[in-house]
C-alpha cells in the first residue's frame, strides 16, 4: 500500500461480461510530484490487452490502450476507480474499523469491501482475488433483521464483526459523523442496498424515497426496483443492484461509471460549472449503444426531479452502466424530494437549461434539441408529467406507505409554483 517515500499502488482487477471470475486489468500507481501533489498513473497488462474479450474500465479516460494514463485530478484517481470506491459511510466504517491514524486513497480501495459498485476489485497481489476483510460484508437479509431484534431485545452476542456492523447501521455511532447508514444485503432474489433511515431524518425517508421510485415508473422512467423492509424497530429501504445479475455459476457484474466521471469533473463547488444535464446528455451521445434513447431517458429525469424539488440530483445520482460492450445509461436511483421555502425559484443540482439550474418548465425546454427532441415533443412530456405528478403524487405515496404527517410534511415539493413562472431574464 503506502510506502515511507508517500508512493502508493495497487493491482486492478475486473469481472469481464459474461463471467462471474476477477482477471488482473492493470496496476495503479498513486505517488506525489515535484510539487507535492498526487498523481495518478495506470497502466493495462499486456496479458490484459492480448485478451480478445477485453474491454475497457471505463469509456472516458481508461480506454483499452498500451501506453501510460496520468492524472492529477480527484487527489490522483481515475474517475472510474473512485466510482469503485467507498461512499462516505464506507469511508467511516473503514477508518473506525482499521484504527489507523492516516489512510491515503488506494487505502480506502483496498479496504473496502468486494460488493463495491461496478465490475472492479483491488488487491496488492499481481492475481485476483483480492483478500476478504472482516468488516463491511454482504449481510444476509434473513440473519440481518435476526440479529437487529436481537440487538433491540439485549440479547446479541458481541464483538463480532457481524454483529459490530448491523450495530453501527442501528444505532449510527457518532464516529460516523453525519453519513447515512448503508449496506448490501442479500436474499433470494439478489443483491440490494439497504439504505436506513437516520433519527434526524425531517420525514420517514425509506417510505418517501421508495414512493418516489414508484411514482418515477408511473411517469413513464427506467428506475431501480425497491421495496420497504422492516429492520429491528426501523423501515429499511431496499434498492436492488441494476450492476448485478445472479447466476447458479454467480453474480455477474456490470462496469458502472458515475456522471461525474462521464463529466469529467470534481464533486466540489469549484467544479460546478460541468454539472449540466446538457453536457451529460452530450456525453452520452459519445459512448452510449443507444445515445437517442438515452438522452430523452435523461431529459424525463430532468423533469421529474423538477416536479418533486430533488435538488439532490448532482452528478454521482446518475450513472452509466455496461452489462456487455455497450454502455447505456443507468436506470435511476436517489430520486429523493425537498422542500426549499422558496415559492418563485428552487434549482437543480446541475445545470438544465438556458438559466442555469432553475427548476422551471421553460427552463427545461430551452435545451430540448440535445436531448434529441423537438420543440413540441419535449413540451408534451413535460405536460404530461407535471399533470400525473399533481394528480398521483399523494395516492401513490399514501399506498406505499407514507404517513399522513409525513404526506403534509413534502406537500410542497411537488409542481412547486415557479415551476411555471417565466424567468425575470
Amino acid at each position: 500500500m503506502t510506502s515511507e517515500a508517500g508512493a502508493a499502488e495497487c493491482f486492478v482487477y475486473i469481472v469481464l461480461p459474461g463471467t462471474s471470475t476477477f482477471v488482473t486489468a492493470g496496476r495503479f500507481v498513486l505517488e506525489p510530484n515535484r510539487a507535492g501533489v498526487p498523481v495518478g498513473r495506470f497502466v493495462y497488462g499486456k496479458r490484459y490487452l492480448d485478451n480478445p474479450d477485453a474491454v475497457p474500465i471505463d469509456p472516458v479516460e481508461l480506454k483499452l490502450s498500451s501506453g501510460t494514463y496520468r492524472t492529477a485530478a480527484l487527489k490522483g484517481v481515475f474517475g472510474a476507480l473512485r466510482d469503485a470506491g467507498p461512499d462516505y459511510w464506507g469511508r467511516r466504517v473503514i477508518e473506525k474499523q482499521t484504527g489507523l491514524p492516516a489512510l491515503g486513497e488506494i487505502d480506502y480501495l483496498l479496504y473496502s469491501a468486494d460488493d463495491r459498485a461496478g465490475a472492479l476489485g483491488f488487491g496488492l497481489g499481481p492475481n485476483p482475488p483480492a483478500p476478504r476483510r472482516s468488516f463491511n460484508q454482504t449481510l444476509d437479509l434473513h440473519r440481518l433483521i435476526e440479529i437487529a431484534d436481537r440487538l433491540i431485545a439485549g440479547e446479541a452476542e458481541a464483538n463480532t464483526p457481524e454483529v459490530n456492523q448491523i450495530q453501527d447501521l442501528m444505532l449510527i455511532g457518532t464516529s460516523m459523523g453525519g453519513a447515512r447508514p448503508k449496506a448490501v444485503v442479500e436474499d433470494a432474489d439478489g443483491l440490494w442496498i439497504a439504505k436506513f433511515n437516520r433519527p434526524d431524518d425531517r420525514w420517514n425517508s425509506a417510505r418517501v424515497e421508495h414512493a418516489m421510485l414508484v411514482l418515477a415508473r408511473a411517469c413513464g422512467l427506467t428506475v431501480s426496483h425497491s421495496r420497504v423492509q422492516t429492520v429491528g424497530d426501523r423501515e429499511v429501504l431496499l434498492v436492488k443492484r441494476f450492476d448485478r445479475e445472479r447466476t447458479d455459476a454467480g453474480y455477474l457484474r456490470a462496469r458502472m461509471v458515475s456522471g461525474l466521471t462521464l463529466l469529467r469533473t470534481e464533486d466540489t463547488s469549484q467544479h460546478r460549472d460541468r454539472w449540466s444535464y446538457v453536457l451529460l446528455a452530450e456525453e452520452l451521445r459519445r459512448i452510449s449503444g443507444q445515445p437517442k434513447a438515452d438522452a430523452i431517458e435523461l431529459f424525463r429525469r430532468m423533469v421529474f426531479n423538477a416536479l418533486i424539488s430533488n435538488t439532490d440530483d448532482h452528478p454521482r445520482n446518475h450513472a452509466a452502466i455496461a452489462r456487455d460492450r455497450d454502455w447505456r445509461l443507468s436506470p435511476a436511483y436517489d430520486l429523493t424530494p425537498s422542500t426549499p421555502v422558496s415559492l418563485e425559484r428552487r434549482d437543480l443540482a446541475m445545470t438544465c437549461g438556458d438559466y442555469g439550474r432553475y427548476a422551471n418548465a421553460a427552463n427545461l425546454l430551452s435545451q430540448c434539441a440535445r436531448f434529441h427532441l423537438k420543440h413540441e415533443e419535449a413540451k408534451a412530456i413535460i405536460d404530461t408529467m407535471e399533470a400525473q405528478v399533481k394528480a398521483t403524487w399523494y395516492e401513490t405515496a399514501r399506498r406505499e406507505g407514507v404517513s399522513e404527517r409525513d404526506c403534509e410534511a413534502i406537500r410542497t415539493a411537488f409542481a412547486y409554483p415557479g415551476f411555471r413562472l417565466l424567468s425575470d431574464r
